[in-house]
């Protein structure tokens, strides 16, 4: 049982395999000059990317300096802008306590000069019939 196929679909092939053809060597030497240009331009290509890299950075440092600039310039602004609405709040605060302590003090002095007015003397008045009647000024002869 150990000669038996493991798979029964599978059958040697029944003819050998070719042979690929046999490989054509280069002369050594040009082989070694290809080699050298391939170098060259692998280290121009090389050198090519190193340089665009340079000036990808050098742009982006630029970039990234005039945001920094543009944005300190706008927290300059924004902070004067703040302080000028602080200073004009303030202001408005002063100015609408100094208002409302006027009109409070109008109106005390309103309701001061309007006491007088409501206060009248007690009038004499008689019950006659259940209804309150001024009575008639006395002279004074009693």
């Amino acid at each position: 049982m150990a000669d038996a196929d493991p798979d029964p679909a599978y059958s040697p092939p029944a003819v050998a395999p070719r042979l690929s053809p046999p490989v054509q060597f280069q002369p050594l030497g040009d082989r070694i000059t290809e080699l050298n240009e391939s170098q060259s331009e692998l280290l121009l290509r090389l050198q090519g990317l190193k340089q665009d890299m340079q000036n990808w950075r050098s742009k982006l440092d630029t970039q990234v300096k005039i945001y920094k600039d543009e944005l300190s310039e706008l927290k300059k602004v924004l902070n004067t802008e703040l302080e000028r609405l602080r200073s004009e709040f303030t202001e408005l605060r002063t100015t609408l306590q100094m208002q409302q302590d006027d009109v409070t003090l109008n109106l005390k002095n309103l309701v001061i000069q309007d006491a007088p007015e409501r206060i009248e003397e007690p009038k004499n008045l008689k019950v006659e019939d259940g209804v309150e009647k001024p009575e008639a000024p006395s002279s004074g002869n009693s």
